[in-house]
Order: C-alpha cells, then sequence, then structure tokens
C-alpha cells in the first residue's frame, strides 16, 4: 500500500511542476485560438432590388410565363360566408358555359381609385378544356370554390361580392 501511494504522490508533483502544459503545442486544446470578431468589408446592397428568396430564372428556365386561360363563370348560384375563428371562408357555387371546368378559383378584382374601400370584391374563373366538350346538365357543370380571409383581411369590409358573366351574388357583413 505504500509503494503505490508513494508513486502516486511523486507522480502528482512532478506534473504539478510542468506548468507549461497548457501553453505546448502538444495540447489539443490549443491547436486552435479563440475566435474573434473581425471586420468584412461588404458591398451595399438595397434589400428592395434582391430578394434571396426568390430564385432568378436560368437559363434552363427561361420558358415565357404561361398566359392566363381561365375565364368567368357562366353564373354564380350560391355564396356563403362562414364565419371561423381566425377570420372567414367565402364559399362560392357556380355553373360552368360547359363541362369539364377546372382550377376553379376567387379571384381578388384590384381596387379601382373610385371604388368603396369597404367592398371586396372576387371574380369567380374557371379553365375551360381545349376540346370541345358536351354542354350536359346542371349538375355536371356545378363548381365549387373557396377563399379563406383572416380578420386583418376582412377590416373595415362591409361587402363581398362575387362576380360571374352573367351575374353576380354579394352578401352583407352584420
Amino acid at each position: 500500500m505504500r509503494k503505490p501511494f508513494t508513486v502516486l504522490l511523486a507522480t502528482s508533483l512532478f506534473l504539478s511542476a510542468c506548468g507549461g502544459w497548457g501553453d505546448s503545442r502538444a495540447n489539443p486544446r490549443n491547436w486552435f485560438s479563440k475566435s474573434r470578431e473581425i471586420p468584412i468589408d461588404q458591398p451595399e446592397i438595397d434589400p428592395e432590388a434582391v430578394n434571396p428568396l426568390i430564385p432568378q430564372k436560368s437559363a434552363i428556365s427561361k420558358r415565357p410565363d404561361a398566359a392566363d386561360a381561365s375565364v368567368a363563370i357562366a353564373s354564380v348560384t350560391e355564396l356563403r360566408v362562414d364565419r371561423t375563428t381566425t377570420g372567414a371562408i367565402i364559399q362560392a357555387t357556380g355553373v360552368a358555359s360547359r363541362q369539364g371546368a377546372f382550377d376553379v378559383e376567387l379571384r381578388l378584382d384590384p381596387q379601382e381609385g373610385d371604388s368603396a374601400p369597404d367592398i371586396l370584391s372576387y371574380t369567380f374563373r374557371v379553365v375551360l378544356p381545349e376540346d370541345p366538350t358536351a354542354v350536359g346538365s346542371e349538375h355536371t357543370r356545378t363548381v365549387h370554390a373557396a377563399q379563406s380571409l383572416t380578420k386583418q383581411d376582412l377590416a373595415g369590409i362591409r361587402l363581398i361580392r362575387v362576380k360571374g358573366a352573367q351575374n353576380a351574388l354579394e352578401t352583407r357583413r352584420r
């Protein structure tokens, strides 16, 4: 028992005298120095001019943008606005001029200078097939569209209008 204790004591005294280990190149903690901040030269970039989240078009994707092939639906038959906890959902039902309507959407009409700011106006738009299709019954031509609105979107809005090619439906806020 005396011998291991003596060796341990001698070794600890010997190593405590070696104060240069912390500054030694053999110490892995000294291989890299502490990080420090350095100034860099950055060119002045206008944040409005470049948005890094929008990809720039490459030579591969230089196709022209597709033309809008949508048309206003023939008639709007139903308009409902249902309240939600976060705002409202506008639900519209319409009848297309012929069968096969797809890509249904309620497109927000741009605000004109003379229009009232408390009116929210949408156009019910669909895309019809290029090939001629049968007219068919009204049931087979009926399509539905919905649009979600937040409470911020509805702030100050008193009237919601959905337009088609032949008619328009509107609902007032209570």
